[in-house]
């Protein structure tokens, strides 16, 4: 039968989820949800197309106009503010007709470049090509049993994670915003990066519901630091990670991280999801120390002619002397002027 593909709409949101959520690749950044989300976090146009034949859902493809004058882009992106993305078919041709929507919408948009984020190989098409190799993801599974997983980080993470027990450190599931804002904030100023707008994990947690939750560790009643984490289809996934300067001596990260292993055993998940990291930098490292092997993210562009391939990496050079401007700037200021900046990155 013929594939036809169209623009979702608000009639289609259960459909949709109900595909993804049923389709083997389908991953939590294939989610409806994301459409609110970025629109209204962030302020760029969703185009969240899907396939049908025969008047049911076949396939999805999350696509969404990235513009933003700061950074001279302007790209369709599957799915920006995401790890993964891309067209998800049930077959191929599914796959090669959203792909040619999605081009001939990037052409009507007057955009220069549609990107799209999958595993390394996971898309190959006659003028698409590899972007530059950045991000590594780590996954693994996880058996039923707490004392299992212990034994499976290696021997000095896992002493960090014992001392910090031991010093009576403590964690709660919560979905205060709020609070892990002020935390997520201190901790990616002190990085040199703009902050999200803190209405954007309001959004995740509302538009989520319980697939989002956050993890606060504290010392005595001092929040040290805390991790937003996504539940789906048996996987945890800590998304969004945050903690000031005294969260570091005390082991604070690691303690984390390991009640998010709990967690997930007594939520019944078999996959952690550590996420994605670039690559030489310090969370790359600290992945690897709790045992996790990379695997290569392989995110695909589609250029018009004329067009550059998007950089919106700050390792990059040209960004490093920003960096350690932003890194100087008063927390309140870096506040108030990160969300208008970070928009265009996603």
């Amino acid at each position: 039968m013929s594939v036809t593909c169209r623009i979702m709409d608000d009639g289609d949101v259960a459909a949709w989820d109900g595909f993804v959520q049923a389709h083997p690749a389908g991953t939590f950044f294939h989610r409806s949800g994301w459409h609110r989300v970025i629109g209204e976090a962030f302020g760029q146009r969703p185009h969240f197309m899907l396939a049908e034949r025969a008047g049911r859902i076949c396939g999805v493809f999350p696509l969404v106009h990235m513009r933003s004058r700061l950074f001279r882009r302007n790209t369709l992106v599957s799915t920006p503010f995401c790890v993964l993305g891309g067209p998800l078919g049930e077959d191929e041709a599914v796959d090669q007709a959203l792909v040619e929507a999605g081009l001939a919408l990037m052409i009507s948009l007057g955009a220069e470049s549609c990107e799209m984020r999958t595993l390394e190989g996971g898309f190959a098409g006659p003028g698409w090509v590899a972007g530059p190799a950045i991000y590594d993801i780590f996954r693994r599974s996880i058996p039923p049993d707490e004392e299992a997983c212990l034994k499976a980080i290696p021997r000095k993470q896992r002493a960090v994670v014992r001392k910090a027990i031991d010093l009576g450190l403590t964690s709660t599931i919560d979905r205060d915003w709020r609070r892990f804002f002020g935390l997520y904030a201190e901790s990616v100023h002190n990085l040199g990066t703009p902050v999200f707008p803190a209405k954007y994990f309001r959004l995740l947690l509302e538009v989520f519901g319980d697939a989002a939750e956050i993890l606060t560790v504290f010392d005595g009643d001092k929040p040290l630091c805390g991790v937003l984490s996504f539940i789906d289809k048996r996987e945890i996934l800590p998304y969004y990670a945050g903690g000031g300067i005294a969260a570091r001596g005390r082991g604070g990260h690691d303690f984390m991280y390991w009640q998010v292993v709990r967690r997930a055993i007594s939520l019944g998940c078999d996959t952690f999801d550590f996420g994605r990291s670039k690559r030489e930098t310090g969370p790359h490292k600290f992945k690897t120390n709790w045992g996790f092997t990379p695997t290569p993210l392989g995110y695909q562009f589609y250029l018009r002619p004329g067009a550059s391939m998007p950089d919106t990496n700050p390792l990059s050079p040209k960004y490093q002397r920003k960096i350690e401007m932003w890194k100087r700037l008063p927390l309140g200021v870096a506040n108030a002027l990160g969300p208008m900046i970070v928009r265009g990155l996603g």
